[in-house]
């Protein structure tokens, strides 16, 4: 994340993850969102669906405690067990996996 660009919302950063396409392009975007907290050390992702509506699970790791406090009060996301749990709704014709 380039430092002239301007800051976005939380919510903004997070929403900007639906539209990837796939496992492979979400790791990639989680990793980046993360990447100024600390190194993602871990990423499992989970798809559900039920309906019309689809939802990614990531679950990660950073490398310390603290940056994952501070990724979770920044971005107002939650602690699922020992990870940090990333909802992601994902956009219709989405096939994550």
């Amino acid at each position: 994340m380039s430092a002239s660009l301007p800051l976005t919302s939380s919510r903004e950063r997070l929403k900007s993850l639906a539209g990837c396409g796939d496992a492979a392009s979400l790791r990639s975007a989680v990793n980046e969102l993360c990447a100024e907290f600390g190194r993602v050390t871990r990423i499992d992702i989970v798809t559900m669906a039920e309906a019309e509506k689809r939802r990614a699970l990531c679950f990660l790791r950073l490398e310390s405690a603290a940056q994952e406090r501070r990724l979770m009060r920044t971005l107002g996301i939650p602690r699922f067990g020992e990870d940090v749990l990333v909802v992601v709704d994902l956009a219709p014709g989405t096939t994550a996996r």
